[in-house]
């Protein structure tokens, strides 16, 4: 856990408000926290993206959510909401899949919903939430593996555990190294939902998570030197 310094965890995190009574002055608030412990980024609703930019100093990353958090929006406005996110200042988006598609095996739909939001946004970086927790509660190892090799074959940057909001649950240990293995180098692996202490943080790490989404990121980050 050494290895594992507050400033190396901190730069890995994203600093994030999903609330939907998330106001203008809360946002603005997060951007000063996220500068205070030195995260990599803040994460927003699409909303709230124009509040978090005016805040943002220029070395703070403004990412945002398309499709959140149920992802069962159309992939025509999944596409649209990351678009108009991106033209506000946005610079990474993190898209919930459609997990009832993949569920029933149907991943020539789940590689097509994240192509349709990877061209969207060209220049963004594109993080696919796959709700990691439901996968493997309601399906197997397997169909997680698929949904995170169908993003990668879309454009996909990232693959991302949870929402945070399904009662399935948040980013585990076992879901990461799912993950990771299913993805290899060649995408980041963002572990997010229920991530409360840095020993639960430094696990993730451990197990192959390349980004962190914290809401309590001080009392995670108090919990290192």
């Amino acid at each position: 856990m050494s290895d594992w310094t507050r400033e190396r965890v901190a730069a890995l995190v994203d600093h994030t408000l999903l609330k939907p009574e998330a106001t203008t002055a809360a946002v603005t608030a997060l951007v000063a926290e996220a500068v205070a412990v030195g995260a990599f980024a803040v994460c927003v609703s699409p909303s709230m993206v124009d509040a978090a930019v005016a805040a943002a100093p220029a070395d703070l990353t403004v990412a945002t959510v398309a499709g959140f958090p149920s992802g069962k929006h159309l992939r025509e406005i999944k596409a649209r909401e990351a678009a108009l996110a991106v033209a506000a200042g946005a610079a990474e988006v993190d898209m919930v899949l459609d997990v009832g598609a993949a569920l029933s095996g149907d991943f020539a739909a789940v590689t097509a919903e994240v192509a349709a939001v990877r061209k969207a946004v060209p220049t963004a970086v594109l993080k696919v939430i796959v709700e990691s927790a439901a996968l493997l509660s309601l399906a197997d190892a397997d169909t997680l593996t698929s949904a995170c090799r169908a993003a990668a074959d879309a454009g996909a940057d990232f693959v991302k555990t949870s929402t945070g909001f399904h009662p399935a649950g948040g980013a585990s240990v076992t879901a990461i190294s799912i993950m990771a293995a299913a993805v290899g180098a060649d995408l980041g692996v963002k572990a997010s939902g229920g991530i409360r202490t840095a020993a639960d943080a430094i696990a993730l790490l451990e197990a192959g998570a390349t980004r962190l989404g914290l809401s309590g990121t001080a009392a995670v980050l108090d919990g290192l030197s």
